[in-house]
């Protein structure tokens, strides 16, 4: 059942180590291995790795917020439903993060915490990442990753937004 939940590049994706300096390309400007390949589930790789190995696949790009991994949600929620976890916005772009932030101790009359980690969140929302996600999926299996192109999330907000309407939320 749990495979039918989250897609086979997730795992992967969250085990990734990103921002390393690009083995074949260290020497150029844009260097950085802050890509990820859906369709191949590798390894991270540059922005001209991705023009030559990965031209016509599915790719997302990685960002850093306060030392941590985060995806904008423009890009991940054309393939990942991502209804329940926390998103945030940073430098102007909604963003989550992929995995778990360790929090030192929850606030006095914290309404919101995240269900696998307890993390504090800003709103009623169930996870913090998609890290705690999928452990939520695979402890109780009552989520998904799996887009459902009717499913309206907790906002109101269709999971899947058109190109104008992705381009007008990063302005």
């Amino acid at each position: 059942m749990e495979s039918m939940l989250v897609p086979q590049w997730l795992e992967p994706l969250l085990s990734t180590a990103f921002f390393s300096v690009c083995r074949t390309h260290g020497d150029a400007a844009r260097s950085e291995c802050n890509m990820y390949c859906l369709d191949c589930s590798g390894d991270a790789f540059c922005f001209y790795c991705r023009s030559s190995r990965h031209k016509d696949h599915q790719v997302i790009q990685i960002r850093r917020s306060s030392y941590h991994d985060v995806v904008r949600v423009a890009e991940i929620q054309k393939v990942l439903d991502i209804s329940g976890v926390q998103t945030y916005v940073i430098n102007s772009a909604r963003v989550l993060f992929l995995n778990e932030r360790p929090q030192p101790k929850s606030g006095k009359g914290v309404s919101h915490l995240c269900e696998v980690c307890a993390r504090s969140l800003l709103d009623p929302f169930r996870f913090c990442s998609l890290g705690c996600k999928l452990v939520g999926i695979k402890r109780k299996g009552d989520a998904s990753f799996i887009l459902d192109n009717n499913k309206i999330d907790e906002e109101g907000i269709s999971r899947r937004v058109s190109n104008e309407e992705d381009e007008l939320l990063l302005q």
